[in-house]
């Protein structure tokens, strides 16, 4: 029934108030597991950068979705990757961090097992040979694998590229005309949030918050300051349509470029970017549950989400230059991650206050209002990876991507 439709016509926008997720799902140890089980096992999530395996025989190992896993890079450059636990007794095969191995095996330190870099079982090391021990049947746990302007995903229940670019591939295409896999690591920042992930998606999602939280961010992008994303969350857009200002369009103030400390680009814009790419300046792609990466004409900076527990995770923001741009006269990184690093802060402050009240809400659910249409197609998104309903997807894109 049309009646049942839960967006607005004609705009970007709720048609009525809808229920947000159960308030106890936010601090609720068993919700947590079930929400690690179905969402963040099975889904694409960034693990490590291509240079980080930059020839055969080198590998990346570390945590994902509380697993233990290795990725390798196999002789002909081929992409493969593991649980990093060996099928004897379930020692950890390779130490957290980047390497390189001493020949194109994976050997356990423990007792010796040996596997090659397709994952298959070759030796046992001093181990005798036994009846009923088969090698074949003992080889390293596979999992998916997946690379995406110069990012490594993984996926814990398996996978191939193609799948990659079914499940995320539209997510991200706003970013396709910035070089991300010839961009080097700047900065990194990395904070502990005393929130549940699902909190920070959904501050992420809305912008009601903006005018309240983020005065810089709302002086830089005045859309913001409207409370709204983009020019069609106005259900009077349509009157506002031939306004280029910014505040109508949704760009970057007057004079601003980019995300920094009095808006100024340093350099020459990335190379490959559209007059379009270069106006709007901030191009935002999303990959839930693990990262969100955002376009910008001087740089890129890339966001991940890492769950700690049910009211706990961490945060890292990673910026990305073109080689040797940070060491140009007169380049000052600390202009560009200053300001992302503040608006960071903020958001922080703000999911962990909601966080310390949902924690404690004396309510079942809160209430979604018209502005938060990509709050709720965010839940409908976790209901149905739990299960309990069918995905909506994003009515406008996200923030004038």
């Amino acid at each position: 029934m049309a009646g049942d439709q839960p967006f607005a016509s004609g705009f970007n926008g709720l048609a009525r108030a809808q229920a947000s997720l159960p308030a106890a799902w936010y601090s609720d140890p068993d919700q947590y597991v079930r929400e690690m089980a179905a969402i963040w096992t099975r889904s694409w999530l960034p693990f490590c950068r291509t240079g980080d395996l930059p020839d055969d025989g080198t590998y990346h190992a570390g945590e994902l979705a509380g697993r233990n896993i290795v990725a390798v890079r196999k002789p002909g450059g081929d992409l493969a990757a593991f649980h990093n636990v060996c099928r004897h007794r379930g020692a950890e095969m390779c130490a957290a961090g980047s390497g390189r191995l001493q020949r194109p095996l994976l050997v356990c330190p423990y007792h010796a097992w040996a596997y090659d870099l397709a994952g298959r079982l070759v030796a046992t090391g001093p181990a005798r040979a036994v009846e009923g021990f088969d090698r074949a049947r003992h080889p390293l746990l596979p999992v998916g694998i997946a690379t995406w302007g110069g990012f490594i995903f993984i996926n814990l229940a398996g996978g191939s590229q193609a799948d990659f670019e079914a499940a995320l591939g539209a997510e991200l295409a706003p970013l396709a005309n910035w070089p991300l896999d010839t961009l080097e690591v700047a900065h990194v920042d990395t904070r502990e949030i005393a929130c549940n992930w699902k909190v920070f998606w959904e501050n992420f999602n809305e912008c009601l918050h903006c005018p309240g939280i983020h005065p810089d961010l709302c002086d830089l992008v005045p859309i913001y300051g409207r409370g709204i994303m983009v020019r069609e969350d106005d259900p009077d857009w349509r009157s506002h349509a031939g306004e280029t200002a910014p505040r109508w369009s949704g760009a970057l103030r007057d004079g601003a470029a980019t995300w920094a400390d009095g808006g100024l680009a340093q350099g020459q814009p990335l190379p490959g970017l559209s007059e379009a790419d270069v106006a709007r300046g901030h191009t935002y792609g999303v990959a839930l549950p693990g990262i969100f990466v955002v376009g910008h004409v001087d740089y890129v900076r890339a966001v991940t989400v890492t769950p700690l527990g049910p009211q706990r995770m961490r945060l890292t923001a990673t910026w990305f230059l073109p080689p040797g741009r940070r060491d140009e006269p007169g380049f000052d990184l600390e202009r560009i991650t200053r300001f992302a690093i503040r608006v960071l802060g903020e958001d922080a402050a703000a999911c962990e206050l909601n966080q310390r009240g949902l924690a404690s809400a004396p309510f079942e659910a809160g209430t979604l209002m018209q502005e938060e249409y990509e709050v709720y197609a965010f839940h409908r998104w976790v209901r149905a990876r739990l299960g309990e309903g069918e995905a909506a997807g994003s009515r406008a894109g996200r923030r004038a991507r």
